[in-house]
């Protein structure tokens, strides 16, 4: 009951971008203090992570959901701070979750139309929220890591880059023709899986040896309007059924080192779901800061129960 005592409660309000679902943590949980995001995520992580599952997690969430932890920001130009989260662990940064998280604070009328900062562990990000629905988000500085990677699958051979746009992916440019991104998603689940296995086996990691915990493949648009159509498989085994932001930077990042994607130029990118982010680059002191516009929705509010004789009080871990 409600009023039980050692009863918790934690208030979320859930929103979709494309089809990706977030859920803002708005109030509940421990006292992560005032210290930088970074470290007030490891908190999280360390002491706390079993409000992660329990707010994410089945029975009262799912492998797609991610959610977004609203904290004070420690920069005084940020509306907030937020550490991003999904089914198995944490995110450094998160292009859907930001659209939902806008949408959200507009919402709860903690901003209006025009341009914020939120504060995030791997840096603080920039978001014009153009009033309804539709939220730019100017990510983190991008780039491609390393390109024409080998590796081995059941299926063949792979290649593809490796590039950071908020967290690691692997995109992959060629597997047999560009037409083989089919609609079965057990098959595009397999595929990617196995992809990610074996870049591990095979010792590629990110920057600082990070997992490339993130598997992109492309193929031809549905739409003529659209440049390409993706498919994302996240960390927890989900596919993003939004274009995915980190990811869309990722791929613009590439665009524009091959020489294929200009300053300010607009691409389209199509999800495996016919959701659509358009992107964009500017460059800054040698930096690739991408631009990614799509429209994210509130669909709900809740205040979830977290009873202590309830077995799985903290969800079911994956």
């Amino acid at each position: 009951m409600p009023g039980r005592k050692n009863v918790e409660h934690v208030r979320v309000i859930d929103s979709h971008t494309g089809g990706e679902p977030t859920r803002v943590v708005v109030s509940g949980g421990p006292d992560l203090g005032t210290g930088p995001l970074a470290e007030r995520r490891d908190l999280l992580r360390d002491k706390y992570d079993g409000y992660r599952s329990a707010v994410v997690n089945e029975p009262r969430g799912s492998d797609v959901l991610v959610g977004a932890w609203l904290c004070e920001p420690t920069d005084p130009s940020c509306v907030a701070g937020v550490i991003f989260f999904n089914n198995v662990g944490y995110l450094g940064m998160c292009g859907h979750g930001t659209m939902g998280v806008a949408v959200t604070l507009a919402h709860l009328g903690r901003i209006g139309p025009g341009i914020h900062k939120l504060e995030t562990p791997v840096g603080v990000v920039e978001f014009e929220y153009e009033g309804g629905n539709r939220v730019a988000v100017e990510n983190v500085p991008s780039y491609r890591y390393r390109n024409d990677i080998g590796v081995k699958v059941p299926i063949g051979h792979i290649i593809g880059d490796v590039a950071w746009g908020g967290n690691w992916f692997f995109l992959v440019r060629a597997i047999t023709e560009p037409d083989q991104l089919g609609e079965d998603i057990d098959e595009l689940t397999t595929l990617a899986w196995d992809i990610r296995k074996a870049l591990a086996k095979q010792g590629h990691t990110g920057l600082k040896g990070e997992d490339i915990d993130h598997i992109e493949l492309f193929g031809p648009p549905q739409s003529p309007e659209n440049h390409s159509r993706n498919f994302v498989l996240c960390p927890g085994g989900a596919y993003d059924r939004s274009p995915c932001g980190t990811g869309t930077s990722a791929k613009l990042a590439c665009l524009y080192a091959d020489g294929k994607l200009k300053e300010g130029e607009i691409y389209r990118q199509e999800s495996i779901i016919g959701s659509v982010f358009e992107g964009s680059v500017r460059v800054v002191d040698g930096q690739i800061i991408p631009r990614i516009v799509g429209s994210a929705y509130v669909t709900g509010e809740a205040l979830l129960i977290l009873n202590p004789d309830d077995p799985f009080r903290l969800g079911i871990p994956r």
